[in-house]
C-alpha cells in the first residue's frame, strides 16, 4: 500500500471516529444553542420596555469586566426575542450557530435561503455592546438600504441606532451614519471612505474613524473575486488623445499570428519582431525603441488587446457614447469605473467614442489591505469552502459550514456536452420550452451580455414569455429575480445576477418540481457555478440544475485537455449531446487548474500590495497625528535636529580632512534655509580637533530657539495651525507624486526577470529607497517652509483666508476627489469626482462668495466650472 494510500485510509478510519473537522466546531456550539433556547421563555415574558433595556445592562456587565463572549447567550436570545416581536422571523437554531461563527471572526458558509442577513443581526448586535460601530458590509447600494430597512426595527427595538451608507451621500451624513451602532454599506463606498478621510484636513471632517468589526455579506465576492481591483482616489493628468487613435489605426492593419500572438489565458497580445518593423513602417517611426518614441509597443499591444481580447457586450458595453466595463462575475455595468494603464483609451478608440482623459493617482488601496485593517472580520456566503485555502492565508480566516435547517434535496444533473456551441443553444431551448410547459420556473444562468441576448432572442422565436436580467436592465434586478420562482416564469440572468435576493417559490410550484436552473457553460471558478445551482432549492424546496457545455466555450477551448477533447469529438455522433460522470469531473479539474492560476495572481498582487501598504500605514499615521495636534511641534523640533546633523555632516564631514570642508556652503545653508548666520570664527571654535559633534548641538540649540522667537511673534495656536497647513500640505504633495513615481516602477519591474533578478525584491528594494527619499522630501520642504513663510501676525483675516483657501484646495474637495458620481475602477478601480466645499456646515452655492476670501463668486473661482 503507497503512502499517498495509506494517509487517505487512515483518513477515512479517523472520519468515522471523529467526525469531520468542521463536524467537530458545530458539535462545540451546540451547548450554547441549548443555553440560548432556555432562555427564551423568560425573554418572552419581558415587555417591549424591558426588552429595550438590555442593551444598557449587558453594556454595564461589558464595562464592569465580561468578555463578549460571556454576554453572547443574553444577547443572542435578546435579539432572537427581538427579531420575533419586531421582524416576525425567529431565528432558527442553525442561525444561532452561524452567528457564532460570525462573532468568532470567522467566514459562516451558509446555503441560499437559509438567512444570512438575520444571522448578521446577531453578531452585530453582540459586538456593537462594546460602544464601537460594527460594519456590516454588502455588495451594493439596494442591497445595503434594503438590509438596513429590514433590520431597523430590530435594532431600535433594543435601543441601538442603524445607519446605512449610500454611494451619493454627503459628508455630513455619511458622519451621522457611522456614528450609528451598526452601519451598513458596500464594500467600495467603506474604502473610499477610508481613502478620502485620509485626505481631509481637519479631524472633524472625517466620517469613519475607526475600523473595529465587519461583517461581509457574499465574502467571497468581495474578498476573491474584487480582490483584484484596488480602489484608487485619482485626479487628471496631462494626456494626449490622438496617440490612442494613431495606435488604434495601426493595430488594425497588423495581422494575428504573423505580426502578433494572442495569448488569451494571460489576456495579452504580443508583437513578433516582424510585427514590430511592420508597426513602425505604418506609423511612419524609424524606431520604436528611441527616446521619443519608448511608448509605441506599449500603446500598439493595448490597442492589439482592446481588438482581439476585450470583446463589446461581453467585457465592455458602449452606452451614450462612453465605455462601461461590464463586471465578469455579475453581469452588470461598473459605473464610471476605467481600465487603467491606457487600456480604456485603447476602446474608446477602437469604438470611435471620445477619448477620455488619464488620471494621476491621489490615493489607493486593495480590498485585501483595507479589509485587514479591521481589528476582526467575518463573512457569510453559499460557497466559500472552494477557496477556504485563499480566505486561510491572505485573511487569516476560517470557513465553517453551517447545517441547513432543513435538508437539501435539489438534485444536481451531469453536465451535458456537445462539440458545437449551435447544437448547444438548441438543446438548451428546448430544455427550457419542457420544463415551461409543465409550469416549472426555469432560471437560465449566462456568462454574458451577448449569450443572455441570444437565448432571448431564440425564446421569443418559440413564444416563450421571459425577463432578461443583464447589464443593460440591472435597475429592475432584484424585482425580476425575487419573481424568478413563480409558475411557469422564465428568467434570463447573468451567473451573479439578483446575488442577496431570494428566490421564493409560488403556488404548487414545489410539487411540480420547484425551480430549474440552466447554466449556459461553466464559469472559470466552480464557484460561481455553485451560487448559480444554489438559486434552487432553498430551504429545503424541490429543484435541480443542469450546465450545458461545448467545445467551443471558452473554459472548453483554453482549459480543457487534448484527452477531454478527444473522447468528446469521437463520442459525438450527428450533434448528439454526451453525459458522464468522468467528463464532469474532468471539468471540475480544469477548473480547479483555473482556480489555482487566479489565486497566485491575487497572492502575487498581495505582495506587490504589501510594500505600499506599510508605507501607508506610516504616512496616514503621520498625517492623523498631524490633524490630532499630537506632537506635532515636537515632531518639527526633531526634523530641525536632524536636519542641522544632516547639513553638517553633507558640508563638514568628519571622514575629510578640515581642510576639505565646504565651510562657506554650510554658511549659506543655515542663512538660506533657517535665517541662521554664523561666522567663519564660530565654526572653527566649534569644531576645535575636527570634532563636528559640538557644532550640531550648538546649531540645534539655535535653530530652535529662533523657531520658539518665530512662534512668539506669531502666537502658539497660529503657529499650530501654520504647522498643520504646512505639514499636511507637504504629506500629500509628496505622497501624490510617490504613488506616482511606484506606479511607473512597477509598470517597468518585470523586464529585471530577463536579467536573473526577481522582479519582486528589486521593486521591495526600490520601493523602500523611494520612501525613504519621499519621508526626506517631506522634512525637508516642512523645515524650509515653516522658516522661509511670510506671515504678518497682525493680519488676522489674511491669514484666515490663506488657510481656509488651502484647506479646500488640498483636502481633496475642489476637484480632485470626494463624493458624488465615482469613477470607481475595474482593473484599476478609479474615483475622480469634485465635491461640495462646505464652511462651517453650510453649502457654499454657485454664486455665493468664494470662501477663500478672493472676492470672487464660487463658480469661478475654487469651484470653477
Amino acid at each position: 500500500m503507497s503512502t499517498h494510500t495509506k494517509a487517505g485510509f487512515l483518513g477515512r478510519v479517523l472520519y468515522k471516529l471523529f467526525g469531520s473537522r468542521n463536524d467537530r466546531v458545530i458539535k462545540q456550539l451546540l451547548p450554547a444553542v441549548e443555553r440560548i433556547n432556555a432562555r427564551e421563555p423568560a425573554m418572552r415574558r419581558l415587555s417591549d420596555k424591558e426588552l429595550g433595556e438590555q442593551s444598557a445592562l449587558l453594556r454595564a456587565r461589558f464595562k464592569a469586566g465580561e468578555t463578549l463572549d460571556q454576554l453572547l447567550e443574553d444577547a443572542f436570545a435578546a435579539c432572537r426575542e427581538a427579531s420575533r416581536r419586531a421582524l416576525g422571523m425567529r431565528h432558527f437554531d442553525v442561525q444561532l450557530i452561524g452567528g457564532m461563527i460570525l462573532h468568532q471572526g470567522k467566514i459562516a458558509e451558509m446555503v441560499t435561503g437559509e438567512g444570512k442577513t438575520l444571522v448578521a443581526t446577531l453578531a452585530a448586535y453582540l459586538n456593537a455592546l462594546e460602544g464601537r460601530s460594527v460594519h456590516v458590509v454588502t455588495v451594493n447600494d439596494y442591497l445595503a438600504r434594503r438590509d438596513r430597512d429590514w433590520n431597523a426595527p430590530l435594532f431600535e427595538l433594543l435601543g441601538m441606532k442603524v445607519g446605512c451608507i449610500q454611494s451619493h451621500m454627503e459628508p455630513e451624513d455619511r458622519i451621522e451614519q457611522y456614528a450609528c451602532d451598526v452601519t451598513y454599506g458596500t464594500n467600495s463606498e467603506l474604502g473610499f471612505d477610508y481613502l478620502r478621510d485620509n485626505m481631509k484636513v481637519r479631524l472633524e471632517w472625517q466620517c469613519q474613524r475607526e475600523r473595529r468589526f465587519a461583517i461581509v455579506d457574499e465574502v467571497d465576492s468581495v474578498l476573491v473575486d474584487e480582490a483584484r481591483t484596488p480602489l484608487i482616489i485619482s485626479g487628471p493628468a496631462e494626456n494626449n488623445p490622438a496617440k490612442y487613435t494613431r495606435a488604434n489605426d495601426v493595430a488594425k492593419q497588423l495581422i494575428v499570428d504573423e505580426h502578433f500572438e494572442v495569448k488569451e489565458k494571460e489576456h495579452q497580445c504580443l508583437l513578433t519582431e516582424e510585427g514590430v518593423h511592420a508597426a513602425e513602417r505604418i506609423a511612419g517611426v524609424e524606431s520604436f525603441y528611441s527616446g521619443a518614441n519608448m511608448e509605441w509597443p506599449h500603446l500598439v499591444e493595448t490597442a492589439l488587446r482592446a481588438h482581439h481580447i476585450y470583446k463589446r457586450d461581453v467585457s465592455y458595453m458602449v452606452d451614450q457614447g462612453k465605455i462601461k466595463i461590464v463586471d465578469e462575475f455579475t453581469g452588470r455595468p461598473l459605473a464610471g469605473r476605467r481600465w487603467s494603464d491606457g487600456l480604456h483609451q485603447a476602446i474608446e478608440a477602437k469604438e470611435g467614442v471620445r477619448i477620455e482623459n488619464e488620471s494621476q493617482t491621489l490615493a489607493t488601496i486593495t480590498y485585501q489591505n483595507f479589509f485587514r485593517l479591521y481589528d476582526k472580520l467575518a463573512g457569510m456566503t453559499g460557497t466559500a469552502m472552494t477557496e477556504a485555502a485563499e480566505f486561510d492565508k491572505i485573511y487569516g480566516l476560517d470557513v465553517v459550514a453551517v447545517p441547513t435547517n432543513r435538508p437539501l434535496i435539489r438534485e444536481n444533473y451531469d453536465d451535458v456536452i456537445y462539440v458545437k456551441e449551435s447544437k448547444k443553444y438548441e438543446a438548451m431551448v428546448e430544455e427550457i420550452v419542457a420544463m415551461h410547459e409543465v409550469g416549472r420556473p426555469v432560471l437560465v444562468g449566462t456568462t454574458s451580455i451577448e449569450k443572455s441576448e441570444r437565448i432571448s432572442g431564440m425564446l421569443e422565436r418559440r413564444g416563450i414569455k421571459h425577463q432578461v436580467l443583464n447589464a443593460k436592465h440591472h435597475e429592475r434586478e432584484a424585482m425580476i429575480v425575487a419573481q424568478a420562482g413563480q409558475m411557469g416564469a422564465v428568467t434570463i440572468a447573468t451567473n451573479m445576477a439578483g446575488r442577496g435576493t431570494d428566490i421564493v417559490l409560488g403556488p404548487g410550484v414545489a410539487d411540480l418540481g420547484g425551480l430549474h436552473i440552466v447554466g449556459t457553460e461553466r464559469h472559470e471558478s466552480r464557484r460561481i457555478d455553485n451560487q448559480l445551482r444554489g438559486r434552487s432549492g432553498r430551504q429545503g424546496d424541490r429543484g435541480s440544475s443542469r450546465f450545458f457545455l461545448s467545445l467551443e466555450d471558452d473554459l472548453m477551448r483554453i482549459f480543457a485537455g487534448p484527452m477531454v477533447r478527444g473522447l468528446i469529438e469521437r463520442l459525438d455522433s450527428d450533434g448528439m449531446d454526451i453525459q458522464h460522470p468522468w467528463l464532469t469531473r474532468s471539468i471540475e479539474k480544469a477548473q480547479k487548474k483555473v482556480e489555482a492560476h487566479n489565486f497566485e495572481i491575487r497572492k502575487n498582487i498581495l505582495e506587490y500590495d504589501k510594500v505600499m501598504d506599510e508605507q501607508r500605514k506610516i504616512v496616514y499615521g503621520l498625517r492623523q497625528r498631524v490633524l490630532c495636534g499630537e506632537g506635532t511641534k515636537d515632531e518639527i523640533l526633531h526634523w530641525f535636529d536632524e536636519r542641522a546633523e544632516q547639513a553638517v555632516d553633507l558640508y563638514l564631514p568628519e571622514t575629510a580632512r578640515s581642510d576639505d570642508w565646504d565651510v562657506e556652503g554650510l554658511e549659506e545653508f543655515l542663512a538660506t534655509r533657517f535665517e541662521l548666520k554664523i561666522t567663519e570664527d564660530e565654526i572653527d571654535d566649534l569644531t576645535a580637533g575636527d570634532r563636528v559633534r559640538p557644532l550640531i548641538e550648538h546649531l540645534q540649540q539655535k535653530i530652535r530657539a529662533l523657531y520658539e522667537e518665530r512662534e512668539r511673534g506669531l502666537g502658539p495656536e497660529e503657529m499650530r495651525s501654520l504647522e498643520r497647513f504646512i505639514m499636511l500640505n507637504a504629506i500629500d504633495h509628496k505622497w501624490k507624486d510617490h504613488l506616482h513615481a511606484v506606479d511607473c516602477l512597477r509598470d517597468g519591474i518585470s523586464l529585471e526577470a530577463y536579467g536573473g533578478k526577481d522582479p519582486k525584491v528589486i521593486y521591495k528594494s526600490v520601493a523602500y529607497q523611494y520612501f525613504d527619499q519621499m519621508l526626506d522630501s517631506i522634512r525637508e520642504e516642512v523645515t524650509e517652509m515653516l522658516f522661509r513663510l511670510k506671515i504678518e501676525a497682525k493680519d488676522e483675516a489674511r491669514l484666515e483666508r490663506t488657510f481656509n483657501a488651502t484647506e479646500y484646495q488640498h483636502g481633496g474637495e475642489a476637484g480632485s476627489s470626494g463624493y458624488g458620481d465615482a469613477n470607481k475602477g475595474a482593473s484599476t478601480g478609479t474615483e475622480n469626482v469634485a465635491h461640495t466645499i462646505r464652511r462651517k456646515g453650510k453649502k457654499v452655492g454657485r454664486n455665493d462668495p468664494c470662501p477663500c476670501g478672493s472676492g470672487r463668486k464660487y463658480k469661478k473661482c475654487c469651484g470653477q466650472e
